[in-house]
C-alpha cells in the first residue's frame, strides 16, 4: 500500500480507538432505581439504565469493561457492560450490600454488606461466591492498593480501617480513625490512605503500609467521600451537610478551598485527565464537575433523583 493512504488508514484508526475510549461516569440514581451514563468528554447524559433495588455503591472494571452497581433492597449487584451500556446479570449477596470494589488485575469482586459486617468476595468472570470475611460493624467504603496486596475496608460503626491480606483472604489489622468512617482513597503509590469521617468531620490521613495514623484534617459537615486528583497533589472531599467540596493539598495537609457544589454532595471520582472532578448532589439530582486547578465549578449535569455514586464510578 502508498505510504500516503497507509498513513490517513492509521490516522481514522487512532481517531476511532480514541472515540471508543472516551471515559464515561456511571452515576446511580438511588431514588429512581436508575444508573445515568455521562460522556465525560462531552459532559452529557447519553443514556440512562433501569437498575432495580435502590442502586447506590460503583465500581469499575476495567479489564472485563463491566461495571458493577450495588442494590442495597435487592441484596445483591447489578452488572453493566461499560461499552454497549446493557444490564448483564444481577448477583445474590445477602444482607444490605453498599460498598463495592474491584482488585487491580479484574479478577476479584468485593461486596461490603452492611447488615451482615462482612466483605463477600466473587470470581469475576463467574460470579462464583469464593469467600466471605467478616470484618466491623457496618462495612461502607473500599479500596484496594496499587500493587494489589491489599484491600482496606471503612467499618463506619466501629469507628476503624480493617486492612486485608488479598492472598490470604484474611484480615492482618484493624485500626481506629475518626468518627463514622465512610469514603476511602489510596494514593497511587500505595503509600497514604485518607478516610471520611461523617461523625467527626474531618478526614484521617493513615500510613497504608503500618495504618499508623500521620494526621487528623478538618472538613465541613458530615464528609462522605473523597478522591485524588492532580498527580496525588489534591485530595477532594465532599461534605453533605454544608453543600462544599473540601480541597486539601496534599503536601501540606491544609484546606485550600470549600468550593459550593450541590445539595447533599455524596460520591465523587476523578476524571482520567486526573483534573476534573465529578460530584454526584444527591438532593439537586444533578452532578458538579469541578475544574482542580481552577478550583471552580464548569458544568452542572442533570442527572436522576437522589444521585448518589458510592465509589470509583469513572470508565475509561
Amino acid at each position: 500500500m502508498p505510504i500516503q493512504p497507509l498513513l490517513a488508514a492509521i490516522t481514522l484508526l487512532l481517531i476511532a480507538n480514541t472515540a471508543c475510549a472516551e471515559s464515561r461516569a456511571f452515576i446511580t440514581n438511588q431514588l429512581d432505581n436508575s444508573v445515568s451514563v455521562i460522556n465525560t468528554k462531552t459532559q452529557q447524559v447519553i443514556d440512562t439504565i433501569k437498575v432495580e433495588g435502590k442502586p447506590a455503591g460503583v465500581a469499575v472494571n476495567k479489564k472485563l469493561k463491566q461495571v458493577y452497581i450495588s442494590t442495597p433492597e435487592a441484596g445483591g449487584f447489578a452488572v453493566l457492560d461499560s461499552d454497549k451500556l446493557k444490564n448483564l446479570r444481577k448477583v445474590k449477596v445477602g444482607g444490605a450490600s453498599l460498598g463495592i470494589t474491584v482488585d487491580q488485575t479484574g479478577q476479584l469482586i468485593f461486596v461490603a454488606d452492611w447488615y451482615e459486617n462482612s466483605v463477600t468476595v466473587f470470581d469475576a468472570r463467574s460470579f462464583e461466591q469464593l469467600k466471605v470475611i467478616t470484618v466491623g460493624k457496618s462495612p461502607s467504603g473500599m479500596t484496594v492498593s496499587p500493587d494489589n496486596r491489599w484491600l482496606y475496608v471503612a467499618n463506619r460503626v466501629d469507628d476503624s480501617i480493617s486492612q486485608i491480606d488479598l492472598k490470604k483472604l484474611t484480615i492482618r489489622t484493624t485500626t481506629k480513625v475518626g468518627a463514622h468512617p465512610f469514603g476511602i482513597a489510596i494514593d497511587n503509590q500505595g503509600k497514604r490512605l485518607y478516610t471520611a469521617n461523617v461523625e467527626s468531620n474531618d478526614v484521617t490521613v493513615l500510613d497504608s503500609q503500618t495504618l499508623k495514623r500521620l494526621a487528623t484534617i478538618k472538613v465541613g459537615a458530615r464528609p462522605y467521600a473523597v478522591a485524588l486528583a492532580l498527580n496525588d497533589s489534591r485530595l477532594l472531599v465532599t461534605n453533605q451537610d454544608d453543600g462544599t467540596v473540601s480541597v486539601i493539598d496534599t503536601a501540606s495537609l491544609k484546606e485550600l478551598e470549600a468550593i459550593t457544589v450541590g445539595d447533599k454532595p455524596e460520591g465523587i471520582s476523578t476524571d482520567s485527565d486526573d483534573n476534573q472532578v465529578y460530584v454526584a448532589n444527591w438532593f439537586d439530582n444533578n452532578v458538579s464537575v469541578i475544574d482542580t486547578k481552577n478550583l471552580k465549578v464548569v458544568n452542572t449535569i442533570k442527572t436522576g433523583e437522589g444521585s448518589r455514586a458510592f465509589g470509583g464510578f469513572i470508565a475509561e
